[in-house]
């Protein structure tokens, strides 16, 4: 266990964004999930531009790679469009 005070409130801090992260992450894989679901053209595209969003935040706050973004934004963007 850590002895000063300076590494206890990391440890706290450290738990704390971990939850969130978890969180967010969480979300936005069902996000995709809800996506994938849809048959529509119409909802698609409107969940989309959420999903994009939510990708976007997790990449610039480092929870998922920027490329793992990059490439979740492509494919889902070519599902959509092949959507009729």
């Amino acid at each position: 266990m850590a002895n000063h005070k300076s590494s206890l409130k990391r440890i706290r801090s450290n738990a704390a964004k971990r939850l969130r992260n978890r969180y967010q992450a969480k979300t936005t894989r069902n996000a995709i999930k809800k996506l994938r679901g849809t048959s529509t053209k119409a909802d698609a595209s409107v969940l989309l531009v959420k999903v994009i969003s939510m990708l976007d935040r997790l990449a610039k706050k480092n929870v998922i790679h920027k490329n793992k973004a990059s490439n979740n934004k492509s494919k889902l963007t070519k599902f959509v469009n092949g959507l009729k």
